[in-house]
């Protein structure tokens, strides 16, 4: 179907959308980094294997006897048979775990990074090779085959006497390009004559924004909200016009969403985030610190040499506790954050004083915000 000058309609579509993202907000954000495709996604490949040629440090087989059985298996696939009363110690050989990612799209003869890590107690892969291994997907099919030298980051070195040091992981390492994709995972990308836009943190606003400059530029009805991470999108079916359909909308220009009030708290770290939307209703803050210091100084009782007693030991121990100044500080109501970053600065607050005040914050009902520990 052409238009009055001879264009295909979607020829003047992505032409539209060219201009619509030449004079998009400057506040804008692209789709492109809100929102993925549905479909197009990577795999997760794993596999087993072998690693050769190391200088000692692989694994005991006398403790991992599965490596003497991977060695007896592929060794029998070269018509060289094992004796049965032999006791390998192949000390130059490791068990591992081989894992890559297939990215979408992917077709064979493709080249993809592999990570190798050790399962058994090998304690370096440096030096080592990779002997093939397939890789396969969760539904059991084999989608890359694996092998290579590896490269190593980490070292690790012993004394005589027992001492050690060790740099880094040195029994894990990466084969840059070191798997050959052998089968490609099919999707239907251009067989559905919709291409649902994924949003990669639910909002129901963002969703409706988006939904409405899709239909804005391209008509009503173009688009539509399924939920608050799904919009999906007409668009042609020839594959050329979809891929530059799908790339044009990718570049289109929106106003998110502010996201929700926060404050994060690594439990582990101490670490404290919060965010630009975090507001405290009026409230009083006293923030102080107890210390309590116990010293154990043992005192020596000693007879003098013409008697017969016999020397003790006293224990003697001296509490001393210490109470810092409290600093009461006082919110306003709708305070925003760079007063509450000033506030908890000016009593010189630590992190776990401030986690403290949050939480107490949160429980006088003065904290607009969710309250999230991770």
């Amino acid at each position: 179907m052409k238009s009055g000058r001879g264009l295909p309609i979607f020829r003047l579509t992505l032409l539209s959308l060219a201009l619509f993202l030449v004079t998009g907000s400057a506040r804008a954000e692209r789709v492109e980094d809100l929102a993925s495709v549905a479909g197009v996604r990577s795999n997760q490949l794993i596999g087993y294997g072998l690693v050769v040629g190391l200088d000692g440090t692989g694994d005991q087989t006398s403790q991992t006897p599965f490596t003497i059985q991977s060695i007896e298996n592929m060794l029998a696939k070269f018509g060289v048979t094992v004796p049965s009363n032999a006791n390998p110690m192949l000390k130059n050989v490791a068990a591992v775990t081989v894992h890559a990612t297939l990215p979408p799209f992917a077709k064979p003869g493709q080249t993809i990074d592999v990570t190798v890590s050790s399962i058994g107690n090998a304690t370096s892969l440096r030096g080592g090779s990779l002997i093939m291994a397939p890789l396969r997907g969760a539904d059991g099919q084999v989608y890359a085959m694996a092998q290579g030298s590896i490269l190593v980051s980490g070292f690790g070195v012993a004394g005589k006497d027992g001492s050690s040091i060790t740099v880094n992981i040195p029994s894990s390492g990466r084969i840059p390009n070191g798997a050959t994709v052998e089968r490609s995972v099919p999707n239907d990308f251009d067989s559905s004559p919709y291409v649902t836009l994924n949003l990669d943190t639910p909002d129901f606003t963002t969703a409706t924004r988006l939904t409405n400059a899709i239909n804005q530029l391209l008509g009503s009805g173009t688009a539509e909200a399924l939920d608050a991470v799904s919009v999906r999108v007409r668009a042609p079916l020839d594959p050329s016009q979809r891929i530059a359909y799908v790339s044009t909308l990718e570049r289109l220009n929106i106003d998110p969403a502010t996201p929700p009030a926060r404050v994060i708290i690594n439990s582990r770290t101490g670490t404290v985030v919060i965010s630009s939307e975090v507001r405290v209703m009026a409230a009083a803050v006293a923030s102080g610190s107890l210390t309590v210091t116990i010293t154990e100084r043992p005192q020596v009782s000693q007879p003098n040499g013409f008697s017969n007693g016999t020397t003790t030991v006293t224990p003697h121990s001296t509490i001393d506790v210490k109470q810092e100044k409290a600093h009461m500080f006082k919110f306003p109501a709708g305070v925003n954050l760079n007063e509450i970053v000033r506030a908890v600065n000016s009593v010189g607050a630590a992190p776990g004083d401030l986690v403290a005040i949050l939480e107490a914050l949160k429980e006088a009902g003065a904290l607009r915000a969710q309250l999230i520990v991770i």
